[in-house]
């Protein structure tokens, strides 16, 4: 086998390089000094095998080319010695999904970011099909290198109508096969999460329920108060103008006593910013017992209302989530199903 491989290669010459030349003289480039293919012996003697490889080393430069409509980026891993390919889908990947797949194949990278020729950052959000639009500079640890991007060859407009056509009609099979399977997880992730939030919220809902008690108890005897007085205040000053004194001299009393009685409610309105009524009067001084009796309760408002918030959401996007148009079904339908 040995003696037949080097009698090949002598019978060959240098024909075998002409095809390299003609590919080098197309892109420009120089053609590296021939390397010495060397023939490894391996196993037994009488049952030869030989594996063939090249002493020359690989390009550190970083290539884009396109094969079967997508773009593929070839560079070499600095850790690792060696090149590694990279199929890009340019209207889904990003470009800082690229730069985590780079650093994934070598954990010796610590640094991947993208520029414009000009010294430029590119998002790690942007599309690598606006990336491709252009040359760029691939900067890996200490090391830039600068990428060519190939122009890609323009399609007709039948052949772009064509794809559009088939990209919406991908689009809408995948929308058919997968919808009720994403609609079934994430109806059971808020189903999760509603239970979650309510577990969570049963001992403060407990705890609000007697805090709320007592402050309602609290203003009810308030009001029951103020009646009281106001009926005592009546009972004296008819008791006053009939049995003690006389309308002459209880006129001016009664006045003072309606004067003091309106400047009470103007400086209730400069220092709430509310007229006095009645059923906001209550609402207030209910919250203010409720509040005063949930600190020396140590019941967290604040933690109650934004687990009430959250929940209140999760209850819309379910909600959301069983309309018709969403499950594809008519309103009886998911009438009947809730």
């Amino acid at each position: 086998m040995l003696p037949r491989a080097g009698q090949l290669l002598r019978s060959a010459g240098g024909r075998w390089q002409q095809p390299l030349a003609a590919a080098a003289a197309r892109s420009g480039r120089s053609l590296p000094a021939p390397q010495m293919l060397c023939l490894k012996q391996t196993g037994n003697l009488k049952h030869h095998k030989a594996a063939c490889y090249s002493t020359l080393m690989p390009s550190d430069e970083v290539t884009v080319n396109y094969r079967y409509g997508l773009p593929v980026v070839t560079l070499m891993l600095p850790s690792r010695k060696e090149r590694c390919q990279f199929t890009i889908k340019p209207m889904l990947t990003r470009v800082g999904t690229f730069l985590q797949d780079i650093q994934k194949e070598d954990k010796g990278i610590e640094r991947a970011e993208v520029f414009t020729t000009d010294g430029s950052k590119i998002p790690a959000t942007a599309l690598m099909e606006v990336l491709l639009m252009n040359d760029f500079k691939l900067v890996i640890n200490n090391t830039t290198y600068s990428v060519q991007v190939p122009v890609k060859e323009k399609w007709s407009r039948e052949h772009a109508a064509e794809a559009e056509d088939i990209k919406s009609l991908v689009h809408r099979l995948f929308i058919a096969l997968h919808l009720e399977d994403h609609q079934l997880r994430r109806e059971r992730e808020l189903l999760q999460k509603l239970d979650h939030l309510r577990e969570q919220l049963v001992p403060l809902e407990q705890m609000k329920a007697k805090i709320a008690t007592s402050a309602d108890a609290k203003t009810n005897r308030l009001l029951w108060t103020g009646l009281a007085l106001l009926s005592t205040q009546g009972g004296a000053l008819a008791w006053l103008t009939w049995w003690v004194y006389s309308w002459d001299i209880m006129e001016p009393v009664t006045y003072f006593l309606t004067y003091g009685s309106a400047l009470a409610f103007y400086a209730y309105f400069v220092l709430t910013k509310q007229d006095y009524v009645y059923p906001d009067v209550k609402d207030r001084q209910f919250l203010h017992y409720f509040y005063r009796k949930s600190r020396s309760q140590h019941f967290d408002v604040e933690q109650y209302n934004k687990l009430k918030e959250a929940l209140a959401e999760v209850e819309e996007s379910l909600r959301r989530l069983h309309q018709p148009l969403h499950l594809q079904l008519p309103i009886q339908e998911i009438n009947d199903r809730g």
